[in-house]
């Protein structure tokens, strides 16, 4: 079956004592991917020092690169980020530039490293700005190779200038719920599609 791992890029770090609304949503989506029998598990990337580039190993101090493997080593990435000042958060946006190195790493077939992988976006907010997220996020993720499926936008977003944020919530709504349900269906049956037959390329001769 297939494996996941997902990407908590929040401002905040695990041992901040804020709780964070997108490592709720995420789990959520862990859990409808794990009803297909997915394993899975999540980073926080402020966890981590993830330098400033656009090359998979920017040298002493770098932990970009162990956050690469464990990305690549699963069939289906998510990405997971607030929304600020109506866009992704600074630490997703980062987490996509260093993908940027993708592009010029691409095998015999000219296919980048994340080919034949499945991307899906998890957005938290209290503000409008979701689809706008989407857009961006899944645009770079599939501009470095990463495939998206059908249904994948996941999202809540709360009351502008609210104090109730995902977190806070006893359950997910329903309509986030059946979204979430999907979009997970739908990426492991993406994700076993292309376990079974990954794209051809092109060849460079």
């Amino acid at each position: 079956m297939p494996t996941a791992f997902a990407l908590n890029c929040s401002l905040k770090a695990s041992d901040d004592k804020e709780k964070s609304s997108t490592h709720k949503i995420l789990a959520d989506m862990l859990s409808a991917l794990q009803a297909h029998g997915v394993k899975g598990e999540t980073a926080r990337a402020m966890d981590h020092h993830i330098k400033p580039g656009v090359l998979s190993d920017m040298g002493k101090g770098d932990d970009w690169p162990k956050l690469r493997k464990k990305i690549l080593a699963a069939d289906i990435f998510i990405l997971g980020t607030p929304i600020w000042l109506g866009q992704p958060s600074s630490v997703a946006k980062r987490v996509m530039e260093r993908m940027d190195a993708f592009l010029d790493e691409t095998d015999d077939k000219g296919r980048m490293p994340a080919a034949g992988k499945v991307a899906l976006v998890a957005i938290v907010g209290n503000e409008d700005g979701a689809h706008h997220c989407h857009a961006e996020c899944y645009q770079a993720l599939n501009d470095v190779g990463f495939t998206v499926p059908a249904n994948a936008g996941v999202y809540w977003v709360g009351e502008a200038m609210g104090d109730v944020n995902y977190v806070d919530l006893p359950d997910a709504p329903d309509k986030v719920a059946k979204a979430i349900e999907m979009a997970a269906a739908n990426a492991v049956h993406l994700a076993g599609l292309l376990a079974g037959s990954n794209y051809p390329g092109v060849s460079e001769d």
